[in-house]
């Protein structure tokens, strides 16, 4: 402690600048000890959660797995969902064989020239029997005569493109009215297939059409449709009369030549005399199905044409 003298003859004494830092040194050093026995303590206490976890988790996983009666549980839920499977792909495919749609898209661009041909000029081919090879009927691709989806679900697409240019070049467009005719168009459809399948039952006919046969030869009618649309747009009402009447004659033929070797009996197919009530009634059967084709093709189109 120093002393300096003063002006009145006192001495005063000068603290020293450390006394406060020697005083409160033992305060920060017993925070700093107790603030790292803390966190030590904390660090510790977390690994042992962390190391006691997953071996909480495993214990309680193998716990449950080794229950017989959760094993059990398991093993039933998944038969039963395996069953239940079974029988809505069994009861499906007897209406809609899914399993067979791949058949019905096998096509090439060969085969889409040949068919739209086929459609719009069917007079002059001769042989309109289905290739099989093993019982089982040859691809699309390899024969111009099978049926397929490819054609309709593209003509039905387009169709209602082509309606949506017509109604747009008339000023009446609009996606209330596009979606009106999409939902009439495939609700006549679906209308046209089950009055088929309805009709065949009546005449208990056995034939091995499926359901997906009569979409794909109801749907072969678009073609002609766009036909007489986009002539109607480019040429006028009279050109869209003229070519729509030479797609249903074309139609119409193609009908008939096509249904007659899959309703008619085996004396039919060949071109010899139906005889017999019940081949009399497929022929009416299959000259109806030919006939309807026309008018829905002449009912969804002429709206479009003014």
């Amino acid at each position: 402690m120093d002393c300096t003298p003063t002006q009145s003859g006192f001495r005063q004494r000068k603290l020293q600048p450390d006394i406060r830092l020697r005083n409160s040194s033992p305060d920060g050093l017993e925070g700093r000890q107790l603030l790292e026995h803390t966190s030590g303590a904390a660090h510790g206490l977390q690994t042992g959660n962390q190391q006691a976890g997953p071996q909480a988790a495993g214990f309680t996983g193998q716990s449950i797995l080794s229950d017989p009666m959760s094993n059990l549980a398991m093993a039933y839920g998944s038969s039963l969902a395996s069953q239940g499977r079974e029988m809505v792909d069994k009861n499906l495919d007897r209406f809609i064989p899914i399993s067979k749609m791949k058949y019905y898209f096998a096509v090439d661009t060969v085969y889409v020239g040949k068919k739209l041909g086929l459609l719009v000029f069917p007079y002059m081919h001769e042989n309109w029997e289905v290739s099989y090879q093993k019982d089982t009927p040859v691809a699309p691709r390899f024969d111009v005569n099978a049926p397929d989806l490819y054609i309709p679900a593209m003509g039905f697409i387009t169709y209602i493109l082509v309606a949506g240019l017509a109604l747009g070049t008339q000023n009446r467009f609009s996606p209330e009215l596009l979606g009106v005719q999409a939902s009439s168009a495939f609700v006549w459809l679906i209308m046209e297939v089950l009055a088929v399948l309805l009709s065949l039952y009546l005449v208990t006919a056995n034939t091995d059409l499926t359901t997906i046969d009569l979409l794909a030869f109801s749907g072969y009618k678009y073609v002609g449709m766009i036909i007489g649309v986009v002539a109607g747009l480019l040429f006028g009402r009279p050109a869209y009369y003229l070519s729509l009447l030479w797609c249903c004659a074309a139609i119409f033929v193609f009908m008939i030549r096509t249904l007659r070797l899959k309703l008619l009996s085996d004396a039919a197919a060949e071109g010899r005399l139906v005889r017999g009530t019940r081949n009399q009634l497929r022929m009416y059967l299959t000259m109806s199905i030919a006939a309807a084709q026309p008018i829905f093709m002449y009912w969804l189109t002429y709206h479009l044409i003014r």
